[in-house]
């Protein structure tokens, strides 16, 4: 090659290179950000499959996350607009933040209790089990039974399995414990049984602490355990872009979906949703994924409403939420409904 025709080759290279990074700074700035929130809970994961397969750049869109230590925590963030849209539970903190004006909705399903997928089984302290302290549900009684917060889901979860052993929600004590602390108060015996998450119930079967003796999905099947919420930046002037997050984020709900067979993650494609996980969830032994029982999630989207209606219901008869608050206006279903327009629609 001619000097005259290697520059004509540097410079022609140059110039593409020059366009190639002028396209891909066109793109990025053309990405629109959204904030969400996160728990670092497993049911984060379709969050995570959506950022990992590129859903999210597929939808010309700049996904940021932002962990809290509970959903309660990022409920103020979400009303005033400060966080786009979150996963979190429905409990009570969330009904009464709606109740004082923060304009919340439950957007979609996120984990449910489905038959064979007991996510938050209730366990028991082993050296109870093996002495016979405990037999049934009705051995609960004056016993130690930890929650990680008031109000969490894991009250009308426990108010179920309580009435299947003839007892109240009174007639446990209910120490605060957080899931990961749960493990050690079992070790140190300052608590005698809890509605554990997973995979710390899991985690804690493994230590050889606790015993799991039911799955929430046989004393409450179908909970609506935790869900997708949009607050007012993406309810209000945003939908067209609230409409495209969510439809990344079901892709993603539905390769989770896909990945799960007789109640495990053992399914089609199982193993790169496992290996997206272990990516993103810092836990002492990544197998816990495999061994664990996992929630269970509409590929629809669509959340069980009838769930979150007995759960307000009994958030305010045990006197966490302080205001009656109408589920009807709080669900809000018109961007499931709208990427179901585009994926197509698909339910369990």
């Amino acid at each position: 090659m001619s000097a005259l025709g290697r520059r004509s080759f540097l410079a022609a290279s140059a110039s593409a290179a020059a366009a190639f990074a002028t396209v891909r700074i066109a793109r990025a700035q053309s990405a629109e950000t959204i904030t969400i929130g996160t728990v670092e809970s497993v049911s984060d994961t379709p969050f995570y499959i959506a950022q990992e397969r590129g859903y999210y750049a597929d939808a010309k869109l700049n996904v940021v996350f932002q962990p809290f230590d509970s959903g309660a925590t990022m409920i103020a963030s979400l009303g005033n607009g400060q966080l786009d849209a979150g996963g979190g539970a429905p409990s009570a903190g969330l009904y009464n933040g709606i109740a004082r004006g923060f304009p919340i909705k439950i957007v979609a399903d996120r984990g449910i209790a489905a038959p064979g997928y007991g996510f938050v089984p209730l366990v028991v302290r082993k050296d109870l089990v093996a002495s016979g302290k405990y037999k049934t549900l009705a051995d609960l009684k004056g016993l130690r039974v930890a929650e990680p917060a008031k109000g969490s889901t894991m009250a009308p979860a426990l108010v179920h399995a309580l009435a299947k052993g003839g007892l109240t929600y009174d007639d446990v004590q209910h120490p605060i414990v957080p899931f990961p602390e749960q493990a050690i108060a079992f070790k140190n015996g300052s608590i005698d049984a809890a509605v554990m998450l997973e995979p710390f119930a899991t985690e804690a079967i493994r230590q050889g602490v606790v015993t799991r003796v039911a799955g929430d999905d046989t004393f409450y099947p179908n909970q609506q355990i935790t869900v997708l919420l949009y607050g007012p930046t993406l309810t209000g002037k945003r939908v067209e872009a609230a409409n495209r997050f969510m439809v990344a984020y079901l892709r993603g709900l539905r390769d989770y979906h896909a990945a799960l067979h007789d109640g495990h993650l053992r399914g089609p494609g199982s193993d790169a949703i496992v290996a997206i996980m272990e990516k993103h969830f810092h836990v002492s032994d990544p197998s816990v994924f495999r061994e664990m029982t996992p929630n269970s999630c509409d590929p629809s989207g669509r959340p069980n409403v009838a769930s979150l209606k007995d759960d307000a219901d009994t958030f305010r008869k045990l006197g966490f939420a302080t205001s009656a608050v109408d589920i009807d206006t709080v669900v809000d279903l018109r961007f499931v409904d709208a990427a179901a327009k585009t994926l197509g629609a698909k339910g369990r």
